[in-house]
């Protein structure tokens, strides 16, 4: 595992500035590789009548390692990006040598969280994302210690989403299935990783990955939410390169 490369996927709704403050640590130990995904940051929805999926995500991640002629990497993702990690797990074992999951879960979403989900896409299509979205996430998002300067940072990422990108990856996260089949499948070194103040995905969804997964490794990052890439970045970083090593 120590050779591979690392790709990392980012958190809904933001994009893949939000590994920037983990970025050189992690790029020093290993090849980091951190795109944004489909209808996010930089990268455009492409023009389907396809339902959203994460199974299309997945494919994204799997024609993007074909293109960098990568057969393997560790894979890993924060929140939603741990999700779509779970679906490449679920579309193409072969191409993961390792799992880091930050901030996530392997169960569904209850209907009245896809509720929530479809709700959130509506409105997004009907009145873009500046001025709401960020401002209805960011109190379950962050923890109420985390400093001014991320919480305005944060809300800069998400105010910057495209609207078309945030509904097709909030239902798309409303139909995803249960992966704890496949988290028990996955015979490789994995990390799992949560934020104490994680109220979203919190430390019990994380134990009960660590207890799915074979050969697995728990961190609990004390004083933080949903996002600690941008919360703890120091911290965060020493867990993935103390469980690289």
């Amino acid at each position: 595992m120590a050779d591979l490369p690392l790709l990392l996927l980012h958190a809904f709704p933001v994009d893949a500035r939000m590994w920037n403050r983990v970025r050189e640590p992690l790029a020093a130990r290993a090849r980091l590789i951190t795109p944004d995904q489909r209808g996010l940051g930089r990268t455009r929805l492409p023009d389907t009548d396809r339902a959203p999926s994460l199974e299309d995500a997945a494919r994204d991640v799997v024609a993007l390692l074909d293109r960098l002629e990568l057969d393997k990497v560790v894979l890993g993702g924060c929140s939603m990006g741990g999700y779509v990690t779970m679906a490449v797990l679920r579309l193409a074992p072969e191409r993961v040598g390792g799992l880091v999951l930050i901030d996530t879960k392997a169960t569904a979403d209850t209907p009245e969280a896809a509720e929530n989900r479809e709700r959130v896409a509506a409105r997004a299509e009907a009145e873009g994302v500046s001025g709401w979205l960020a401002e209805s996430m960011l109190p379950n998002l962050l923890a109420p210690s985390t400093p001014p300067d991320i919480v305005e940072t944060t809300r800069e990422l998400i105010d910057s989403q495209p609207p078309s990108g945030v509904a097709w990856a909030a239902r798309a996260m409303a139909a995803r299935p249960d992966s704890t089949d496949v988290l028990a499948a996955a015979d490789v070194p994995a990390l799992v990783v949560v934020g104490e103040e994680d109220g979203l995905t919190p430390p019990e969804a994380a134990t009960a990955m660590a207890a799915a997964l074979p050969k697995s490794e728990l961190v609990v990052l004390p004083g933080t939410g949903h996002l600690t890439p941008l919360e703890a970045p120091a911290a965060l970083t020493e867990a993935i390169l103390g469980w690289w090593r």
